[in-house]
């Protein structure tokens, strides 16, 4: 039991102005394994209070790049030595498979930090124009105080891609994690105060929805950064709009996963074990529309049957486990329902369905659904668990218009014995990523969505730039 009774605001551990708690329960037992306070509206203030003094009178923005590099330098180290634990206690949180954790819940945020942190010695944060009218100075400032809210599926990596670009740039955050999963916060702030940030420059409040809107619209906020669904991140986007604040909106996805005549059965379906089932399929990129061409359609299917029929489902905690539980009961639910419309639709079921692998635990059947089209909603809504659509197309003029026949436009994948091909293919598909024979999301490069999906880019150089605010100062010509 992982029991905390303060948040962690202005650098310190402080009492929470309201008695609510969060209990955070195990998807695995069903099991209390975790007790924090819920914040409040008053909470909400004095993080943003602390934030915003930190911003506007402390060291942190004031500091050159190269300084705040060093101190992030000092946080990544920590986190690099200490990443078992942190994925650890992400899976006994919201039940993500233990092996996934230790890469996608660990090893990729500390990364996504020693990325920022490294950025700063090549990024270019003041230049010399030769103006039309003089000489210009164009440099980089922090965009201010940053409203960081982040979702259960993965914490830290979604935290990470806002948290790290607003240091390196000079940023102060307020972060407010899920109520499903706020414990990895905790361990985090723990390492922040260890690698000696100055106080305020990050600060913690788990909350519910309610207080999360609240703090969007807080006038000591400059910049709103979320990680969720399309319905909420739409919400968001408005009251931005309306306050004219900045937003960084990365929300749903219904990626393609486009199987060319040519492609290598056994390379592809090992491939989408992880591109489609990542996270227990719990995951915005996931690649969830499988197309198939008519003339492969029944050996794809028998292949993807195979091979989801064949995943070990059980305790996240043990290493052989290969899809864990859903994070919450309503999202079995919401999962269990999603095969019910599959089957009024009139969708084949190929393996799964119903009948959940375990008594104990939020767990659904690893599902796969063929003669699919795509129309049905079990091919245009976002499912979020491991239920796969298996869609045949004629040709790939087909299979393209089938990928880009989506109101969501996040990931996508090609898979195909020629790569040039493939990339000629992958340029086609109105997504923010699409990978040719893998799916995976690199530092170095932006990860952001079309349409839906939702608005901006975060990793890479260009996930820094939100962050920050361009300033010209010109001045006369030297005599």
């Amino acid at each position: 039991m992982r029991e905390h009774d303060r948040l962690f605001i202005g650098g310190q551990w402080t009492i929470p102005a309201g008695t609510g708690t969060i209990d955070v329960i195990s998807p695995h037992t069903e099991e209390v394994v975790g007790r924090v306070p819920d914040g409040t509206p008053a909470d909400m203030d004095a993080a943003v209070a602390a934030a915003r003094a930190a911003f506007d009178h402390g060291p942190w923005p004031r500091m050159t790049p190269a300084e705040r590099a060093e101190v992030l330098g000092r946080l990544s180290a920590i986190y690099a030595e200490r990443q078992q634990a942190m994925a650890d206690l992400v899976t006994e949180q919201m039940g993500s498979p233990i092996l996934f954790s230790i890469f996608g819940q660990a090893a990729l945020p500390q990364m996504v930090l020693q990325y920022y942190a490294d950025l700063a010695a090549t990024f270019t944060w003041d230049e010399e124009r030769p103006g039309m009218l003089g000489p210009v100075t164009v440099t980089r400032e922090p965009v201010g105080v940053v409203a960081a809210i982040y979702p259960w599926n993965v914490p830290q990596f979604t935290l990470m891609l806002k948290l790290a670009p607003a240091l390196i740039a000079g940023c102060t955050v307020v972060a407010k994690p899920s109520p499903e999963a706020p414990l990895d916060a905790y361990l985090l702030a723990e390492w922040i105060q260890e690698a000696g940030l100055p106080p305020g420059v990050v600060n913690f409040v788990p909350a519910g929805r309610e207080t999360g809107a609240y703090l969007v619209e807080h006038p000591g906020i400059d910049k709103v950064a979320f990680t969720g669904s399309t319905a909420a991140g739409r919400e968001i986007g408005a009251a931005c709009g309306r306050l004219l604040r900045p937003a960084t909106l990365e929300l749903g996805g219904k990626s393609a996963a486009i199987i060319c005549q040519d492609a290598d059965l056994d390379v592809t379906i090992e491939g989408l074990k992880m591109a489609s089932l990542m996270n227990n399929g719990q995951a915005c990129a996931a690649q969830t529309r499988i197309l198939a061409p008519r003339s492969r359609y029944d050996e794809v299917a028998d292949a993807l049957a195979a091979m989801v029929s064949g995943l070990a489902v059980g305790d996240p905690a043990d290493y052989g486990t290969e899809i864990g539980p859903m994070v919450a009961r309503r999202q079995q639910e919401r999962v269990e329902n999603y095969i019910r419309i599959g089957q009024d639709e009139g969708a084949k079921l190929l393996t799964g369905g119903l009948t959940r692998p375990h008594d104990q635990g939020w767990y659904v059947a690893p599902t796969v659904f063929a003669d699919v089209g795509n129309g049905m909603r079990i091919a245009r809504e976002e499912i979020f668990g491991p239920v796969l659509v298996l869609i045949p197309y004629e040709d790939e003029d087909d299979a393209i218009t089938i990928a880009n026949d989506s109101d969501y436009g996040l990931g996508g994948s090609v898979w195909t014995s020629d790569v040039d091909h493939g990339v000629d293919l992958a340029r086609r598909v109105r997504t923010g990523s699409c990978g040719v024979n893998l799916y995976v999301l690199d530092p170095n490069t932006p990860f952001g969505g079309y349409k839906s999906s939702g608005l901006g880019r975060e990793l890479g150089p260009e996930g820094l730039n939100p962050y920050l605010e361009y300033k010209a100062i010109p001045r006369p010509t030297p005599a």
